[in-house]
């Protein structure tokens, strides 16, 4: 329902965009804009007002709420809490960015590739894109932000969304109903991420819906190759992915400890480090 605010007072018009915000958790710039009637030049003013105010977090292409309560206990191990895709996404950068284009470098033309969702695999999925000798691809993918990523290359890519249950915080596709597609397929390679890599513990995740996808995703793919950037070298977290004996190559970036991934090495995984530019 759009409410046109317009014509209203600043402070009021502030007011109910913070209290959209509250309840949704999480809101982008655009969506704003639309449900308000406002530019979204006033909207991110605004939202750098409120954010002043200690009312909301600002993130990249929108805002997120300052008590984040529903539903993320859940996604909680260790004393850390799940970050949102748009938190993410501005963390390390260019350290996944780099490994990314190293990432992608393993895909050659006419194969079948699965990218799992995160804000590492979103840059695999722009490094996959920016290859123009790639054609005759064909990506599953149950993240929403990657098969937009994966749009442009279309019709050189074919690209598949694999269909399930949304999850917001990270615009996911989980179970239920998120497998039917990953148990049709048999992918050359599947691009997965994770919260930790652990010599002993294998790989973990923050959350259990997603963790059960990559499973999925594992057993309809030839070959893993983890995406993961230095900070999850070592961690250990609340839902179990697989060992490492199950993944073919780890892909990670220069600020990753060099003794957790000596560790990995002599656990028999195979590590190659992406520098940065």
């Amino acid at each position: 329902m759009v409410v046109n605010l317009a014509g209203v007072p600043a402070e009021e018009r502030r007011q109910r965009i913070a209290a959209t915000v509250e309840e949704r958790g999480f809101v982008h710039v655009g969506d704003l804009a639309e449900t308000f009637g406002i530019s979204r030049v006033t909207v991110r003013t605004d939202l750098g007002i409120l954010e002043k105010q200690g009312r909301l977090h600002r993130v990249r292409g929108g805002a997120l709420a300052r008590n984040r309560g529903g539903g993320m206990p859940a996604s909680r191990a260790a004393g850390a809490f799940e970050s949102s895709f748009e938190e993410a996404v501005g963390a390390a950068g260019a350290e996944k960015a780099a490994i990314g284009r190293l990432a992608a470098g393993l895909v050659g033309p006419g194969e079948s590739v699965i990218l799992d969702a995160g804000t590492t695999t979103l840059a695999v999925a722009r490094a996959l894109v920016e290859r123009a000798d790639l054609h005759d691809v064909v990506l599953f993918t149950n993240g929403l932000a990657i098969a937009r990523e994966l749009e442009p290359a279309i019709p050189r890519f074919t690209v598949v969304v694999t269909g399930g249950t949304l999850r917001p915080l990270q615009h996911s596709l989980v179970n239920p109903l998120g497998a039917g597609i990953l148990e049709q397929v048999n992918a050359d390679t599947v691009f997965l991420g994770c919260n930790g890599v652990h010599p002993r513990r294998g790989l973990t995740n923050l959350n259990l819906p997603e963790a059960e996808l990559k499973q999925a995703m594992l057993r309809s793919s030839a070959r893993c190759v983890v995406v993961a950037d230095g900070s999850k070298l070592g961690r250990v977290e609340l839902a179990p992915i697989c060992g490492i004996n199950k993944v073919d190559t780890l892909v990670t970036g220069a600020s990753a400890d060099r003794r957790a991934v000596q560790d990995c090495r002599d656990a028999g995984l195979e590590i190659e480090v992406a520098e940065s530019d």
